[in-house]
């Protein structure tokens, strides 16, 4: 037996040695990671107005911290799994410290965006390597019960985020909301430090680094191009981030097929239970991230609530998700992840679909609250089912592998869901306002550059609202209903990558029987493979 409580021979024990202690200490790392990713988005419209900044550069402050996180996981997850994962963790929970800092006294935007990429970064070790961790420490039922409490309360507390933000927002100035971690970040050191072990089951391959930097290029050039598709005269821009990504994705496949040990097992991922969850993950914790940025910016730009109301509007998300991941870890024991999985997805789908009907100019907070409840729920439910299966699909040697894609399915989900609903948010903005402008009938003495700053962003027509008073009434007024059409926008692209996640569950994820059958067949797969390998090498 190893130190870290786990069997030599790869195959974890039910729970590690003070099993409580380790799984708080996972939990309290990830949610350093958690806060930080969600802290920024009740801060916006705050964001916004200090630095005049373009609907498309607070789209790119809100996903940075998810660009940096999503383009880095999958290469710092194989790094941990080879050198030494408490060691990845403890660096990354440092480095976030001065990545909070950085984006606190940005004296620009685009000083802020570069300080949330750094902290995304810094969230690449430390946050996929909690799931790892816990993949290696348990096994069994334990490890479903500790994936549902790390999904849970790991969302929950990034749901949290706006509500300490927005506090802070009536007190101090928009850095503030930067800084909130950094007391969880000592005590996740220390936890860290006095309770994780130091190691669990890593490999001794080594770490296929190229295939490292094609991945950060491919899912950088994947999410930038989404983000700036909507932005007017970038598209030689756009053209070039999509070649990036679609020459290192080629790439990468060229690579991952003929490298002796590939970054990412395409053999593995090529598993049912495996790729169909990591699909089904990237929509449900996609659409989680989205409403948030999306919902608020209308409750302050719309409905007018200040940012403490706004961030404190959001709580039933996580109250029924901390309540609803126990009942979600049963479910997948009994039922299977396919069933537990659906059932989120019909959550998630009501939940937009009453966004989409019935948030509008004048929505009372029981219609908020209850799009936030149904979403509560459907991520409660789907959350973790996404994750389990992940981790259940894969030999502990490749936790990281498993982790990395589980984090990919909340931070390349976030952030293309976010950048998806950001770039139609901003395009059907624009869109509406410039009618708006056509059918008014001052159109003519509104200038280019007072059109184009109207149309840049709501914070952006609030400034020149408050620059020609005479108009005042009408421009916070357009401004709104053209939020409205844009939001509309976003909550039917939600609605039609829900639905299509849902489609893909119902036609290609197995049955209980079937998962179950399927799941013996790899573990099978897995230990032989794993003893040829180790024959060879000791021969």
């Amino acid at each position: 037996m190893s130190k870290s409580g786990a069997p030599r021979g790869g195959v974890p024990r039910e729970a590690p040695a003070r099993a409580p202690l380790v799984l708080a200490s996972l939990i309290i790392v990830a949610a350093v990671a958690n806060l930080n990713l969600s802290v920024a988005n009740v801060a916006l419209p705050a964001i916004g107005k200090a630095f005049d900044s373009s609907q498309t550069a607070l789209n790119m402050i809100a996903v940075g911290y998810s660009v940096g996180l999503a383009t880095s996981v999958l290469y710092l997850g194989a790094i941990g799994d080879r050198h030494g994962r408490k060691l990845l963790l403890l660096l990354g929970v440092t480095l976030s410290i001065p990545a909070c800092l950085l984006a606190a006294c940005a004296p620009n935007d685009t000083v802020l965006v570069a300080a949330r990429i750094l902290g995304g970064l810094s969230a690449g070790m430390a946050y996929p390597t909690t799931l790892a961790l816990i993949t290696a420490l348990w096994a069994g039922p334990g490890r479903t019960k500790s994936i549902a409490l790390w999904s849970a309360l790991g969302g929950g507390i990034s749901m949290l985020g706006p509500v300490v933000a927005g506090a802070l927002l009536e007190q101090f100035y928009w850095g503030s909301v930067f800084l909130i971690t950094l007391p969880l970040a000592v005590v996740a050191l220390i936890m860290a430090l006095l309770f994780v072990p130091a190691h669990a089951n890593e490999s001794t391959e080594p770490v296929d680094n190229l295939g490292g930097i094609l991945s950060v290029l491919l899912i950088a050039g994947l999410v930038l191009a989404i983000n700036f598709a909507a932005v007017p005269n970038q598209g030689a821009l756009v053209v070039g981030l999509v070649v990036i990504a679609l020459a290192a994705g080629a790439a990468f496949f060229w690579r991952q097929r003929r490298a002796p040990n590939p970054l990412y097992d395409l053999h593995i991922a090529g598993r049912r239970t495996f790729w169909v969850a990591a699909c089904a993950g990237i929509v449900v914790f996609g659409s989680l991230m989205g409403s948030a940025f999306v919902s608020q910016q209308y409750l302050q730009n719309v409905l007018e609530y200040d940012s403490v109301a706004a961030g404190a509007a959001i709580l039933p998300v996580v109250v029924t998700m901390v309540i609803v991941a126990p009942q979600s870890a049963k479910l997948v024991e009994t039922r299977g992840a396919r069933t537990t999985l659906l059932i989120g997805y019909v959550f998630l789908f009501l939940a937009f679909g009453w966004m989409l009907l019935f948030w509008g100019e004048d929505s009372s907070y029981w219609q908020i609250g209850l799009a936030y409840v149904l979403t509560g729920i459907g991520v409660g439910f789907a959350g973790t089912p996404a994750s389990h299966s992940l981790t259940g699909s894969v030999p502990v040697r490749r936790a990281g592998m498993a982790s990395g894609t589980a984090d990919l399915q909340r931070d390349l989900g976030g952030a293309i869901m976010q950048s998806v609903m950001g770039a139609l948010l901003t395009a059907g903005y624009a869109s509406a306002f410039s009618s708006a402008i056509a059918t008014s009938s001052e159109s003519k003495d509104v200038s280019d550059q007072v059109q184009s700053e109207l149309t840049k962003s709501f914070a952006s027509a609030e400034q020149v609202a408050q620059q020609h008073p005479q108009y005042a009434d009408q421009i916070v007024a357009a401004a709104r209903q053209s939020f409205l059409d844009g939001d509309d926008w976003a909550y039917t692209a939600a609605l039609t990558a829900i639905a299509l996640g849902a489609l893909l569950v119902f036609f290609k994820f197995p049955r209980r029987d079937a998962e179950q059958d399927l799941l013996r067949r790899y573990y099978a797969e897995d230990s032989a493979s794993a003893t040829e390998g180790s024959t060879g090498s000791g021969g």
